[in-house]
């Protein structure tokens, strides 16, 4: 059975804005190196998965989600370059050229749109494929679903599964969401409960279950409905929108000439030779 492929578009695009030269130009003179990785990323995941369909999922970094409501200081700091911003705008016009869907919507970040693939793919009786670069994601983890991780200094990406999860993190895939909110994410500035690391959070839900559990038994009294927001902040919704997920054929043709249009010649030229054999 061939796997639904769920792209955190975002965690990419990143990565590929600051490792790429900011030589990479479009035609217009515009920045087009994380189009151009972004691109060559997907013609390279559906040559090594040959998934049924591919969903890329994105963030919509101009309206808050519930999540920054609630918590004032989440993700709080975050500063993006023009450059950037200009060419998230446009990553989701190559996907669709490419012959696969795009997920983005205000108030829901990429994270939602993996967990509601995920769960769409697993109803279905599916396998899915969630590539990101986000730990996060190690909570969509099953028997179904598996984690493609980059990893540092590239190679081919780590194939995360429910062992992976435990041996990193000493946890169950379903007690990610309690894990974070126990030990907090610096990254999106998730505080955490008072004077508890890693280790201790892996220990409290292996004694206890769950934060839920732990909380009954009077753990963190002072901290508990912090504790449950946090908990909440860092599960994925998987009641997001999706677009529709049939069965899908690349559009190599359309995306090459997307990608000609805008001065991408060498990714061009590889959806050229997918088109063409």
């Amino acid at each position: 059975m061939k796997p639904l492929l769920i792209v955190d578009g975002d965690s990419f695009a990143h990565r590929y804005y600051h490792a790429l030269p900011k030589t990479i130009r479009r035609a217009d003179g515009g920045p087009g190196g994380l189009l151009d990785g972004v691109g060559g990323l997907l013609v390279r995941l559906w040559q090594e998965e040959r998934p049924r369909a591919v969903l890329v999922a994105w963030d919509t970094l101009t309206v808050p989600t519930y999540r920054h409501l609630a918590l004032e200081s989440y993700q709080g700091g975050r500063v993006f370059d023009d450059a950037l911003l200009e060419q998230l705008d446009l990553a989701p016009q190559l996907v669709e050229a490419m012959g696969f869907a795009a997920a983005k919507a205000a108030g829901y970040e990429a994270d939602d749109f993996l967990a509601a693939a995920v769960a769409l793919e697993a109803a279905r009786g599916g396998q899915a494929l969630v590539a990101s670069g986000d730990r996060d994601t190690f909570q969509l983890v099953s028997e179904r679903t598996t984690v493609l991780q980059p990893q540092r200094g590239g190679g081919p990406l780590a194939r995360i599964g429910p062992d992976e999860v435990r041996e990193r993190y000493g946890v169950e895939p379903a007690q990610v969401p309690d894990f974070i909110a126990l030990r907090g994410d610096p990254s999106d500035k998730i505080p955490g409960a008072r004077g508890v690391g890693p280790k201790t959070a892996a220990e409290l839900l292996a004694r206890y279950g769950s934060l839920e559990e732990a909380l009954a038994d009077g753990r963190f009294a002072a901290e508990a409905e912090a504790l449950r927001l946090y908990r909440q902040i860092a599960t994925m919704d998987a009641e997001a929108p999706l677009p529709p997920l049939e069965d899908q054929e690349p559009a190599w043709g359309g995306g090459a000439e997307l990608a000609r249009r805008w001065g991408l010649g060498r990714l061009a030229a590889r959806m050229e030779t997918l088109s063409s054999s």
